[in-house]
C-alpha cells in the first residue's frame, strides 16, 4: 500500500541546544545513517521553522524541526479483524497477526486504528498488542468510556489473560515473575524496553503470573495474566526465567536483546495471544467476559 507520506514534527528542546542538524536527526531517528539522512536533507524534506534545511544549521531552543517524508509502500499486512463484541460504548475485536495497532515502524495507513476507524471513526484503542501478537484489542467508542477503562486498565478490575509459546521445557507450573522493565541499550533503535539488570535505575516494576498449560520435548505453553501494562512485557518477563517465546527474534534467555544481531520489536515468527479479557463495562457496570479464539499455531506445537 502507497500511503500519504507524513510530516515527522518535533520542536527543540534546551539539551539539544546548539547541536548540529544533521548529528540531531541521525541520533533522533537512528534507523537511518547519518549519510541516509544527508540525502534526505539533500531532498529538501527537512524544514527548521519553515525553511529548507541543508544539514549544517546549529539548533536553538524551541524551533520546529518538521521531516516532510514522502509517500512510502508500506511492508504487507492484512486488512481485517473480526469483532468479538460491540456496543454503543465498545469495540472488541480479534486482531491478526501481523496488523499494527498504531502507526509506527514504517506502518501509517495499514493499521488497526485505521480499519476500525473507517467503520467507527470516534473508536480509539484502550491498549495496544504488538504487531505479531494476536488477539482481543478493546476500543472505546466515547470519551466516558475511555477515561473509564484507562483509570481501570492496570488494577485488579481488569483481568488480562494471554497464552505464549516458550522455549524450554519449564521446570514449575507456576512462576510470579517480578523483572523490572526498563530501556537498554538496541544497536538500530538506540534502547528498546527489556528486563533491567542489575537493578539499573529507571526499571519500572512489573509483575505477570505465568502458569504452564502444556509441555513438548523442547517447548512450553503458559497462560500468562499482567498485572502491569509494559510495552513487550510477557516476551520480556517469559524470557528473563530462562523461556523466550519461540522465535522471538528480539528477547534472549535473560529478557535482554539478543547478543548479536537482535530483531526489532515489530518482528514477528512467535506466537503470543490475548485470549481472555473480564472487565466491567464503564457505562453499565455489568460484567463483560471476552474469548478470541486461539490461533492455529497453538494447535501445532502440543
Amino acid at each position: 500500500m502507497l500511503n500519504r507520506g507524513y510530516a515527522y514534527t518535533s520542536t527543540i528542546s534546551s539539551k539539544h541546544h546548539g547541536r548540529a542538524l544533521l548529528s540531531h536527526l541521525a541520533s533522533l531517528y537512528p534507523h537511518s545513517t547519518p549519510e541516509a539522512w544527508q540525502q534526505t536533507l539533500d531532498n529538501g524534506e527537512v524544514t527548521v521553522d519553515g525553511v529548507t534545511a541543508n544539514g549544517s544549521e546549529s539548533l536553538r531552543l524551541g524551533q520546529t524541526l518538521v521531516w516532510n517524508r514522502p509517500p512510502w509502500i508500506e511492508p504487507d499486512a492484512p486488512q481485517h479483524f473480526d469483532v468479538l463484541f460491540e456496543d454503543a460504548s465498545l469495540l472488541a475485536v480479534n486482531k491478526p497477526g501481523g496488523l499494527p495497532t498504531l502507526p509506527g515502524g514504517g506502518f501509517l495507513e495499514s493499521t488497526l486504528l485505521r480499519l476500525v476507524q473507517q467503520q467507527n471513526p470516534n473508536a480509539n484503542p484502550v491498549h495496544r498488542l504488538g504487531r505479531a501478537t494476536t488477539g482481543i484489542v478493546l476500543f472505546a467508542k466515547t470519551s466516558q468510556a475511555a477515561a473509564q477503562l484507562s483509570a481501570d486498565w492496570n488494577t485488579p478490575r481488569v483481568q488480562k489473560i494471554y497464552r505464549a509459546l516458550a522455549q524450554g521445557v519449564a521446570q514449575q507450573d507456576a512462576y510470579d515473575i517480578q523483572t523490572p522493565i526498563g530501556l537498554v541499550p538496541h544497536p538500530l533503535l538506540g534502547s528498546v524496553w527489556a528486563a533491567n539488570p542489575n537493578g539499573r535505575p529507571g526499571g519500572k516494576p512489573s509483575k505477570s503470573v505465568a502458569k504452564v498449560i502444556s509441555r513438548t520435548a523442547g517447548t512450553t505453553t503458559f497462560e500468562v495474566r499482567l498485572y502491569s501494562g509494559r510495552p513487550h512485557q510477557i516476551r520480556i518477563h517469559l524470557a528473563s526465567i530462562g523461556h523466550p517465546l519461540v522465535g522471538d527474534p528480539l528477547y534472549g534467555p535473560t529478557g535482554q536483546p539478543l547478543a548479536t544481531l537482535p530483531g526489532l520489536p515489530g518482528d514477528g515468527g512467535y506466537l503470543l495471544h490475548a485470549q481472555f479479557l473480564k472487565f466491567h463495562h464503564p457505562v453499565t457496570g455489568e460484567p463483560i467476559h471476552l474469548e478470541a479464539a486461539l490461533p492455529s499455531g497453538f494447535f501445532s506445537h502440543g
